[in-house]
């Protein structure tokens, strides 16, 4: 930060934290209403061609079906007299709820397929009006008059599911799972913070930019969910992001802060001098990883993009509120940020480097072969599952077996010959004769994997006329010019192989002469959303690597080290997403973690990579500086890494734990895309905390030994010195503490409460200047 703004933050801290207070009492009132304005579909692109199926079909032929129910005899079948006048009873009450319309029933509708293999259950399909919030509580409230028996259905046993009530009940567990994390989180992590501070306040305060960052960026969600689609999960990357680096950050600044004030400078120039030290490296790093989150912007589907709005919000809302917030408060609170020091701390000794940590790298630059290898073959076994991926979209599986969505799912796949709800929606438009379309609906049901199809000419198997049309809501027969909807039923599960490759069918199929013809459905939506991602995927990709080579260049003025970053990020990322398979796709860990294998979603791994690689390039900057550091204050390249692993180690790995822990809580969701969102990212962190930075940095850079520090003599002489955000210090308890290179040496010494100061600061040096600027007050 520039002197100008650190110099107002610390003589006018009342006013900062009056600004502070009005922003949090405002991000409270308005963010509230973030909920009930973030939606939970989003995995499709809207340009597509099932997008725009579905769009024309609701705007010209009526809604497709979204509410589901199965009921299932209670004895005999459903075509025995008791169970048939239920279910007749059952259907008229569904056609007299209001915003109710297109209800067809096995019993009413003359379709066979809306009947069990077994006879035992049967089914109707509706569609309920309404959007959002609204539509879920319509919905969740149907559900609940449908399901509880009454006198004349008192024979059969109902079951209610679909893709309105599949969004109610995500958007439900999302809320309830995120207020349980927080629940745990909140407590956990303050207690983590006090053992590595040592001091109640002192642990307490980056918490508060946890909690100023996620106020903030919930008021950001509300005012995007006004203007355009925000997914409601965006809000768990709030509060891990929101947590994660508000701890982050405020670890760094608090760190700063005491080991000042143990220098002897007074409160306010402490604060000064924190805000001019780490407070470069903060907004660095969150230009960093914003940079990553910014990638997602390139992808279509709003479920991606929602995560880029609220991750570039909550990470900008931290570090400007670690610069200026907490640099205010420490001023005003000046050795009170040492109070109710915790007994066991009290003779703790301050430090500037790990003995840990050091010895590692010591015992890794004396061997980097036999210490990389190893843990390169790690990394490399675990991504070996990734090579066997397979991707879907969402359905009601990424629910638990409690929820109505999921039973009702279950029953339709387990009982039923059809996937009538999961049917491909076949809209055409322009001239066609009943013969031309009839024809063509011949043509579709003799591709393999058609179960039957329904258009207005009736229904259609292998060939053959088989009935009528009567179908489950799907057909429509045209008015006039109008488009004409055909229901294409498939054999296979929507999310199979088999499934994907009947929608390709169905698109090569010829249509009528002077037709256009729109392929949708549940299997359309998840080809469109592989080839939406695979399209743009090398967008993203080229775009992070470019920003971080650019940065880390910029950073080290070396070629080798930025692609060294570069890939080892690309490895652990692998090994993470493999194991992500390993555990979500394979079913390893499901009776721990209560969850249902099958495909990833389409839009996680991407999603994951963004984030990770992000949060691998911030560590990464940590790191690599205060090697570069101690390289051009004239140690040899093996002696400049050790120096730099033993000052950056601690924080490090204090940082990505306490970020772990934030992103692993979710993994107690109910809802399987929270979980692996939380597993996979806490997981990519704690690999690139430790084995990375602890082992295979050091390793290779030994290995590279003087390239590491080779440039272009352009790049040398014209890129900024990365001196200015070095960081200093990372102690293990007891360690000695070594001065940073360019200021006075720090004394051993404790604070005036007997606590250790945390050694984690980060402090930025203009080259030539051997001391920082005293606030002039």
């Amino acid at each position: 930060m520039s002197r100008r703004a650190g110099v107002f933050v610390t003589r006018r801290p009342r006013l900062v934290l009056f600004a502070a207070l009005v922003f949090l009492l405002l991000s409270a009132v308005f963010g509230a209403e973030a909920t009930g304005r973030l939606k939970t579909q989003g995995y499709d692109d809207p340009r597509s061609e099932s997008s725009r199926a579905a769009r024309v079909a609701a705007e010209h032929l009526g809604a497709s079906p979204n509410l589901v129910v199965v009921a299932q005899a209670r004895a005999g079948s459903v075509d025995d007299p008791a169970a048939r006048s239920a279910g007749e009873a059952l259907t008229a009450r569904l056609r007299t709820q209001p915003h109710v319309s297109g209800v067809t029933s096995y019993w009413t509708g003359n379709a066979a397929e809306l009947r069990s293999r077994d006879g035992r259950a049967a089914m109707l399909v509706a569609h309920v009006a309404g959007e959002g919030e609204q539509l879920g509580t319509r919905v969740k409230q149907l559900s609940k008059e449908l399901t509880t028996p009454t006198a004349a259905t008192t024979a059969l046993t109902v079951h209610a599911g679909g893709p309105a009530l599949i969004d109610a009940e995500l958007q439900d567990l999302s809320e309830s799972d995120l207020k349980r994390a927080e629940s745990v989180v909140l407590p956990g992590t303050l207690i983590l913070l006090v053992l590595v501070f040592g001091s109640v306040v002192a642990a307490a305060l980056p918490l508060l930019i946890g909690v100023l960052a996620i106020a903030g960026t919930l008021l950001v969600l509300s005012v995007l969910g006004a203007v355009t689609d925000v997914s409601v999960f965006a809000l768990n990357l709030t509060t891990a992001l929101g947590l994660g680096l508000g701890i982050d950050y405020g670890l760094l600044v608090v760190s700063r802060f005491r080991e000042e004030l143990a220098d002897g400078h007074g409160p306010r120039s402490a604060a000064l001098r924190t805000v001019r030290t780490a407070g470069h490296t903060i907004l660095f790093s969150a230009a960093t990883v914003s940079a990553a989150l910014a990638t997602l912007l390139v992808f279509p589907p709003y479920f991606l993009r929602s995560f880029a709005y609220a991750g570039i919000a909550v990470v900008a809302i931290a570090a400007v509120s670690a610069v200026t917030v907490l640099p205010a408060l420490l001023a005003l609170l000046g050795k009170r940020v040492n109070a109710w020091a915790v007994p066991w701390r009290r003779r703790a000794h301050a430090g500037s480097e790990s003995r840990f940590w050091r010895r590692l790298s010591q015992i890794v630059v004396r061997r980097p072969l036999i210490a990389a290898l190893p843990v390169i073959g790690l990394l490399v076994v675990l991504a070996g599952p990734f090579a066997h991926a397979g991707f879907a979209t969402p359905d009601e599986r990424a629910l638990p077996v409690s929820s109505s969505s999921r039973q009702t799912g279950d029953l339709v796949r387990g009982a039923f010959d059809m996937n009538g709800p999961s049917a491909l929606t076949v809209v055409m438009t322009g001239q066609a004769s009943p013969p031309a379309r009839e024809d063509y609906a011949r043509r579709l049901s003799a591709l393999p994997q058609v179960a039957q199809v329904v258009g207005p000419e009736g229904s259609f198997r292998h060939s053959a006329k088989a009935a009528v049309s009567g179908s489950p809501g799907s057909a429509a027969r045209p008015v006039g010019d109008g488009p004409t909807r055909l229901s294409v039923v498939p054999q296979a599960d929507p999310r199979s192989r088999a499934a994907q490759q009947l929608v390709h069918a169905v698109r090569a199929t010829p249509a009528p002469a002077g037709t256009d013809v729109l392929v949708g459905g549940p299997s359309a939506v998840l080809v469109d959303a592989k080839a939406t991602v695979g399209d743009r995927l090398p967008l993203a990709l080229s775009l992070i690597t470019l920003t971080t080579f650019v940065l880390l260049l910029g950073f080290t003025r070396s070629l080798l080290l930025p692609l060294k970053a570069i890939a080892l990020n690309a490895l652990s990322l692998a090994a993470v997403l493999g194991a992500m398979v390993w555990v979500f796709q394979t079913g390893h860990l499901q009776h721990l973690l209560h969850f249902t294998p099958g495909p990833l979603s389409t839009t996680m791994p991407v999603l994951l990579f963004c984030i990770v690689f992000g949060l691998s390039v911030d560590y990464e900057v940590f790191v690599l500086a205060r090697i570069k550091e101690a390289h051009e204050a004239g140690q040899g390249n093996t002696d400049s890494i050790v120096s730099g692993i033993a000052h950056t180690g601690g924080i490090v790995t204090t940082a990505g734990s306490l970020l772990a822990f934030t992103l692993l809580s979710f993994g107690t969701s109910q809802v399987s895309l929270l979980q692996f969102f939380g597993i996979g990212a806490g997981l990519g962190v704690l690999l690139d905390a430790t084995l990375v930075r602890g082992v295979l940095v050091p390793a290779l850079m030994r290995l590279a030994g003087g390239l590491n520090w080779w440039a272009p003599w352009p790049i040398r002489r014209k890129v900024p010195h990365p001196a200015a955000w070095a960081p200093v210090a990372t102690a293990g308890r007891g360690a000695p503490r070594s001065a940073p290179i360019h200021l006075p040496p720090h004394p051993r010494t404790a604070d005036s409460h007997g606590a250790e100061p945390v050694p984690s600061a980060l402090v930025a040096v203009r080259p030539g200047h051997h001391e920082m600027e005293e606030d002039p007050s």
